[in-house]
């Protein structure tokens, strides 16, 4: 695997509702290493979108260290997090969020409009990452001129298009059809395959956790496998 660009040791999560306390999380332990593309695995209450939103610096566990190019972001303030994801990581979600009053280019270029790219360079980009995603033709589509796969291409186009090392993605397909789903898991595994990106995609499904290099399963918070 070489080096790893992530790595999670001994990492807890605990909720308290009143006087119960639930681990979410329970000591789990992991390395991803750069240009792998990893499911996490698990049913509904598994704990694998904590686990995902540890990783990706959205919460802080209870105990343990994340570390993700060198980077302790357990230990991270809250503005330092939002600085960290902004220049190294691209999310990808099951509700696409796209403002629905941007056409697709806008919608992909807002990432850099945070980062003070000037709109001649972002709308460029934003259009080079919409082809790459096979949107040429809806380049001035809003969101609610296309279809859910074509919303989520223009979800995954606004991932990359800041060039992110690591692309977190949860359920990025649960509200798609089947055969939308299997041209999106495509375009996701060719994203990490050609780009070298780091790709960890949360889902419950088997066959979709199928299109990934390693499948990461986890039950009650623990991992029990790896395949």
């Amino acid at each position: 695997m070489g080096n790893p660009v992530i790595t999670a040791e001994k990492v807890y999560k605990v909720y308290k509702l009143g006087e119960e306390r639930l681990r979410a999380l329970n000591g789990v332990s992991l390395s991803v290493g750069k240009g792998e593309f990893v499911a996490i695995v698990g049913t509904s209450g598994s704990g694998k979108s904590t686990l995902l939103n540890m990783l990706a610096g959205l919460d802080k566990p209870t105990k343990g260290a994340i570390v993700i190019g060198g980077q302790h972001i357990e230990s991270m303030s809250e503005a330092e997090l939002v600085k960290f994801r902004r220049e190294h990581v691209g999310f990808i979600f099951q509700a696409y969020d796209l403002l629905p009053q941007l056409d697709a280019v806008e919608n992909v270029a807002l990432p850099l409009s945070f980062k003070g790219v000037s709109k001649r360079v972002r709308t460029k980009k934003a259009e080079q990452m919409l082809k790459q995603v096979g949107l040429e033709k809806y380049l001035k589509h809003r969101p609610n001129q296309m279809s859910g796969g074509q919303q989520q291409r223009v979800g995954i186009a606004r991932a990359l298009v800041v060039g992110p090392e690591i692309i977190f993605a949860d359920e990025p397909t649960g509200n798609l059809d089947t055969k939308t789903t299997l041209e999106v898991l495509h375009i996701l595994k060719d994203v990490v395959h050609n780009g070298g990106n780091t790709l960890i995609m949360v889902t419950h499904d088997n066959n979709l956790a199928s299109f990934a290099d390693r499948r990461i399963h986890i039950i009650d918070g623990e991992i029990v496998y790896e395949d």
